[in-house]
């Protein structure tokens, strides 16, 4: 007998309630033959998502805006991050490209909070719960991943395997791209047998066969020569890292077109092998006059200081750099493929990069090390993406993220999720990178200088009821201003057509190329659709965004100004993002349908007894 005969007779029989019958077919149709299975276990948090829609609401006393127009704006948002993850369902769906996180590994020593009660080793559904709490977030978080999307999860050997075949189900065992191995530390004298000094790390792709084709794997540049380029310049972006050279030479056909003085900033002038004047003893320089005023003009020389030079201070060397060769083209990239050995930095280290940030106080324990993320980070090509981290814990992803952008000269945007127990995110996560934007003083004294080039904006989780109402739609729309910013990374208010508009009718927001306009009261619509006809058409069109009960966007009203504006009806969009990630409603029975149900034999009645509204939502 197949499933769908089973399941029939299932439905036949008589003294099970339609609730009873409809578990019994799910639990049938979700045996499988192979693979991981766990009892679910339901979570408070995923209780109220059955009742109530996430929105964020900007607390704009945290704001961290950089004067630099151009900024990355990184987002943190204060809450469960299950309730987050549906919040950016709408803002993100696709546009994720790396997400790491380092969840609870459920050690059972206090690690891994469940429904706010720790789960201890003795716990019979420990497994169970964990992969509960880890299927719910990583089904979400896949959805946020771009088509050519990564994620990474560190993890230990307590949930090491489950949680590989629990990927291995989510994303597919397919695109299961590597292991990688990381050592935390270099010995461990208080174990009773083998000492443990790894953990885990796991890549998963979106679509693998995406990301080999597209070719978004980076090259270990700095394991050739890795000692040699350490050093970087205003074009780290473009070129890379650098080392000097020395840029005369002997010992080759001498010519004296080579052999000429070059002026030295203190006026100085330089011959080849640090002579103060023109003489023919063999040396000459490795470039002609034309290339040295060129090299000079576009930094590819470099002035050092010398004790050796004899008319003058300095001496002249050239750069080297990784990405571009000494004519200024760009160089094919050399080194080797990212291995999945991880040996540099050890744990100690992430206790260090924090306790240097906050006056040498110990306010998180064993805090990932910011080399750890860098090195996966860097193992992407891209180095404009965004990154998400739903685990954000002390906000080592952020610190990597502006970090390494600084170095390279990179745009990576990065979100950051946790939530505010024990005022973790307020006085940890937020804190520590407000002082990494701001520059903080090290307990040995020394100036860390601020990473002044990012923006933070700091985000709390709210929520609206899910029953469809004309005042709950109407207080959605209302909510959904700060997540239209986030999702289309505007966040400057701004006039439209010169003209300030009051804010309870509709708001619009404007930076460079890109503008969004979000109209709360539908009466509007005609008056300011005929304010946009003098709006001068623009790159990118103006997202516009009008309150409406149904998915109709007043389209007929906006036809003069088609060709510069992008429509969307809110609350449906919103409401039909989140419809793939919110749990079920338990259906709301009417109280004259329970009255029926009690008198009657048929259970199917109860099922045709709630209301259309309450269905769809």
């Amino acid at each position: 007998m197949n499933k769908n005969e089973l399941a029939n007779k299932i439905r036949g029989i008589d003294g099970l309630t339609n609730d009873e019958k409809s578990a019994l077919i799910e639990l049938l149709r979700k045996q499988k033959k192979y693979g991981l299975v766990w009892e679910d276990k339901p979570e408070d948090v995923e209780e109220r998502l059955r009742e109530e829609l996430p929105v964020l609401i900007e607390d704009t006393g945290k704001a961290i805006i950089s004067k630099e127009a151009d900024a990355p704006n990184h987002i943190l948002i204060e809450g469960d991050n299950l309730e987050a993850l549906t919040a950016l369902a709408y803002t993100h769906e696709g546009k994720i490209d790396v997400i790491y996180i380092d969840p609870p590994y459920n050690t059972g020593n206090k690690d891994f909070v469940y429904n706010d009660q720790f789960v201890d080793k003795e716990d019979s559904y420990r497994h169970s719960k964990w992969l509960s709490f880890m299927a719910k977030r990583l089904r979400i978080a896949k959805q946020l991943l771009s088509d050519k999307g990564v994620i990474f999860i560190s993890i230990d050997d307590n949930e090491q395997a489950q949680l590989k075949l629990l990927c291995d189900e989510i994303f597919g065992e397919k695109n299961f791209v590597s292991k990688f191995d990381w050592r935390k530390k270099t010995g461990a004298n208080d174990a009773k047998d083998i000492a443990v000094i790894t953990e885990s790390i796991f890549l998963y792709a979106k679509n693998h066969s995406l990301t080999i084709l597209d070719n978004i794997w980076a090259r270990d540049e700095m394991s050739v020569n890795k000692n040699r380029y350490k050093l970087s310049d205003e074009y780290v972006g473009e070129r890379g890292m650098y080392y000097l050279d020395t840029l005369d030479r002997g010992g080759l056909q001498y010519s004296d077109s080579m052999n000429f003085g070059i002026e030295a900033p203190d006026g100085g002038i330089i011959y080849p092998n640090g002579r103060s004047e023109f003489v023919n003893d063999g040396w000459i320089w490795k470039w002609g006059k034309e290339k040295v005023k060129w090299g000079i003009e576009n930094k590819f020389l470099e002035f050092v200081k010398s004790k050796k030079s004899q008319g003058s201070k300095y001496t002249i060397k050239y750069k080297v750099y990784q990405f571009v060769d000494n004519e200024g083209n760009i160089r094919e990239r050399s080194g080797r493929a990212f291995t999945n050995l991880i040996t540099d930095p050890i744990n100690q280290q992430g206790n260090i990069d924090i306790t240097n940030i906050f006056d040498g106080l110990a306010v998180f324990s064993n805090p990932k090390p910011i080399g750890l993320i860098q090195y996966l980070l860097k193992i992407l090509r891209n180095k404009s993406f965004t990154i998400f981290d739903f685990f954000a814990g002390s906000g080592t992803t952020l610190h990597a993220t502006m970090q390494l952008n600084a170095e390279d000269g990179g745009y990576r945007k990065c979100i950051l999720v946790t939530n505010n127990e024990n005022n973790i995110c307020e006085e940890v996560t937020y804190e520590r990178n407000k002082r990494v934007i701001q520059g903080y003083t090290t307990p040995k004294g020394e100036e860390v200088p601020g990473l002044t080039g990012n923006t933070l904006r700091y985000y709390k989780t709210d929520f609206i009821s899910r029953d469809r109402t004309p005042r709950n739609m109407r207080a959605l729309v209302a909510a959904s201003t700060d997540l239209l910013c986030i999702k289309n990374d505007i966040y400057k208010k701004a006039k439209l057509a010169g003209r300030n508009i009051n804010p309870k009718i509709a708001r619009y927001f404007a930076e460079g190329d890109r503008s969004m306009l979000v109209i709360y009261d539908e009466r509007a619509v005609s008056a300011i659709a005929e304010i946009l006809e003098e709006v001068e058409p623009g790159k990118e069109k103006i997202k516009v965004y009008v309150f409406s009960p149904s998915s109709y966007a007043y389209d007929d009203e906006f036809v003069e100004v088609s060709d510069k504006i992008q429509l969307c009806a809110l609350p449906d969009a919103i409401y039909q993002a989140y419809r793939k990630v919110l749990p079920k409603r338990r259906p709301k029975f009417l109280p004259e349908a329970m009255e029926e149900v009690g008198q009657s034999n048929n259970p199917g009645n109860s099922m045709l007894n709630f209301t259309d509204e309450e269905a769809e939502a």
